[in-house]
């Protein structure tokens, strides 16, 4: 397996880990299921650079609101290639909420929106995909 294969593989096995350690470490186990966030930006300049600047910007912006459980951001995977994969983004955000609270003040918070007007001009497209998370049984 190629070094960037590898590299582009990490931040699947990183939020894998995430799950796995925050199922099991939650703060308040009281609170209501975490919740994840995924969101897959297409942009109009797909060039490495475009994408490369979009992930520093989300970096810059949402790595460090409150209530997150895990962040991650990252390009497409070039080369994984699967008859069922999805090749329409340019750059995936996966952002784990501690509740959907954490979700409704990460999105009122001034920092995303300061992401949102930094970006929105060169996004084509953008899909939004929520959903609560459960712990094993």
């Amino acid at each position: 397996m190629s070094r960037r294969i590898v590299l582009l593989m990490v931040p699947a096995v990183v939020a894998a880990v995430g799950f796995a350690v925050g199922a099991a470490s939650r703060a308040d186990p009281k609170a209501g299921p975490r919740l994840a966030h995924m969101v897959f930006f297409s942009l109009k300049d797909g060039t490495k650079a475009a994408r490369k600047a979009l992930v520093a910007s989300a970096w810059k912006h949402l790595g460090g609101i409150g209530g997150v459980a895990h962040f991650s951001v990252g390009t497409i995977a070039e080369g994984v290639v699967e008859p069922v994969s999805v090749r329409d983004f340019d750059v995936a955000l996966h952002v784990i909420f501690e509740d959907k609270e954490a979700r409704d003040a990460y999105l009122k918070d001034p920092r995303h929106d300061a992401f949102v007007a930094e970006g929105k001009d060169s996004w084509s497209k953008v899909r939004v995909f929520d959903s609560f998370l459960h712990e094993k049984p």
